[in-house]
């Protein structure tokens, strides 16, 4: 299997905590259904006023597919200076560290 890291942060004022986990949990059942999703970690640094996501895709198709979606949606809202990065992963060495997709 070919999985790609999708990295994606972005300045913004909030909401945080609990707050972010009501505000956005119908975004985050959207955010499940979509194709060649395997997972999403919600980041949050209220200290620095930046949020975001760490996803693992099943294929670089659906990263990009999926950050072409995500970005337009973070625009809509009026977000900017989003920052991106799509990485491929070293499984030997991160199956080492506990990574574990299986």
């Amino acid at each position: 299997m070919s999985v790609k890291l999708l990295q994606i942060d972005f300045p913004t004022e909030g909401p945080w905590g609990e707050e972010m986990s009501k505000a956005y949990a119908d975004l985050a059942t959207h955010i499940s259904k979509t194709p060649g999703l395997l997972w999403k970690i919600w980041t949050e640094n209220k200290k620095t006023g930046e949020a975001g996501g760490i996803y693992l895709f099943e294929d670089e198709a659906s990263a990009r597919s999926y950050l072409a979606e995500h970005t337009a949606r973070l625009e809509s809202f009026g977000i900017q200076n989003i920052r991106s990065k799509i990485f491929d992963i070293n499984s030997s060495l991160s199956e080492i560290t506990k990574f574990n997709i299986k």
